[in-house]
């Protein structure tokens, strides 16, 4: 590209936070619930409209959009030498069953609020810039979450990921193929500079210490577990108490245990059980099989192994005395993160020179960029969300919060642009 730049850094580039949010209330229409959430799972019809949009957006701000094997799309913006690689933004376009408008989608079109920024102004980065939708952040269709960033990353093969079903038995493969979003492009071969990545915070912090930014220094390890309790099933009417192997009662003694674990590791631990499937799930039938998750997650690594030895140890014994069997398996395991210090530097200057209120956060939700900080320096940006609510439909945002995300993001992305690569 020949175009040369006229303002010394980017000075005159500003984010349009009206389009911004256009684009948050139109995207909200491609699984809208009655309830002014998003239903937007992996691999579904809403998930192909809404990354068809993504396509047409970009395109016609004069980018081009490619899309890997695993699905994950690339909104390229060229740079005035093509041949470094490009500095990403990213985030996913997918949702939990009963989302928000905010969840993920923020990141993505804070994204192409900043290659609406650089189109308007003529402005022409040294890098390619890139935006990035990763495909099955949420986990919620298929598990584990952060699945293609993570093929992408080498955490996972991508056969592994091609093979995984959802609770209905639908390959994941097939449903990509099913859509057509299966690229040409082997996932993991494309080069990056350097990855950012703007999201609500999905917690309280902010909102409550009236901070506007949140400088992301790390994700705290997470650990998710799937648990199968095996009893027998009876008769409600005829089988005595002291003779039943009830699965769902010695479950919820299971799931009680999972809370207590996590509160032993308090205040920073949590636990989780936040699915359940109970069988035969009939009026009058003592429970013969149950089927649980649960999620344990803490800053510190060995507080993780800690909790994940207390479940191992106390699981069994409940299942002992509840006169059932059980197994729990560890599907995904993701250790603590520490992102790189010179893009915190770069997005704490942004928010500075901004005039934010910010301070640093480790993020306690995982996010595509926990596997990205494995092959490029990356950084996140948070924003407060209402209540700290997130994964529910009456997730809330401001529009002021939404354009000081991606406004910070725009200047962090000019200060990488400037640093590096840069001998």
């Amino acid at each position: 590209m020949t175009q040369q730049n006229t303002a010394p850094h980017g000075s005159n580039i500003g984010i349009d936070g009206q389009a911004l949010w256009a684009d948050l209330m139109e995207t909200a229409k491609f699984g809208g619930t009655p309830k002014g959430g998003v239903r937007r799972l992996t691999l579904t019809a809403e998930d192909k409209q809404v990354r068809d949009w993504f396509v047409r957006t970009c395109e016609s701000l004069g980018c081009t959009v490619t899309f890997d094997s695993m699905g994950n799309q690339f909104a390229r913006r060229a740079g005035l030498d093509d041949s470094l690689p490009p500095i990403t933004i990213g985030s996913h376009l997918d949702t939990q069953p009963t989302g928000g408008k905010y969840d993920g989608i923020l990141g993505v079109l804070g994204g192409l609020s900043v290659l609406r920024a650089l189109q308007r102004s003529g402005y022409v980065t040294r890098h390619p810039i890139e935006v990035i939708n990763w495909t099955n952040e949420e986990g919620s269709r298929f598990t584990p979450p952060m699945m293609c960033s993570g093929v992408f990353t080498g955490v996972f093969t991508e056969q592994e990921v091609l093979d995984k079903r959802d609770r209905a038995g639908k390959r994941f493969g097939d449903e990509l193929e099913a859509i057509g979003y299966r690229g040409s492009e082997p996932c993991g071969k494309h080069p990056v500079t350097a990855y950012f990545e703007l999201h609500i915070e999905q917690g309280p912090i902010l909102e409550a210490e009236h901070k506007t930014i949140g400088i992301v220094t790390g994700v705290q390890g997470a650990r998710w577990y799937e648990v199968t309790v095996k009893g027998k099933d009876a008769h409600a009417g005829s089988t005595p108490m002291p003779m039943r192997h009830d699965a769902l009662l010695a479950s919820a003694r299971m799931i009680e245990a999972v809370s207590q674990v996590a509160c032993a590791h308090a205040p920073t631990a949590v636990g989780t059980v936040g699915l359940i499937e109970n069988r035969p799930n009939s009026n009058n039938v003592v429970p013969g099989e149950v089927f649980f998750t649960i999620d344990m997650r803490d800053p510190d690594d060995a507080v993780v192994s800690q909790m994940e030895d207390e479940l191992y140890s106390q699981l069994p014994e409940i299942a002992r005395r509840s006169n059932v069997e059980m197994e729990i398996v560890r599907i995904w395991d993701a250790p603590a993160v520490h992102f790189n210090p010179e893009c915190i530097g770069m997005v704490e200057a942004a928010a500075a020179e901004s005039g934010y209120a910010a301070r640093r956060i480790v993020s306690g939700p995982g996010h595509d960029a926990a596997y990205m900080a494995h092959v490029a320096p990356t950084t996140m940006i948070f924003v407060p969300c209402e209540d700290g609510l997130s994964h529910n439909e009456a997730e809330s945002i401001t529009e002021q919060d939404a354009a000081a995300g991606a406004g910070v993001l725009l200047k962090a992305i000019m200060k990488a642009d400037a640093a590096f690569n840069a001998g």
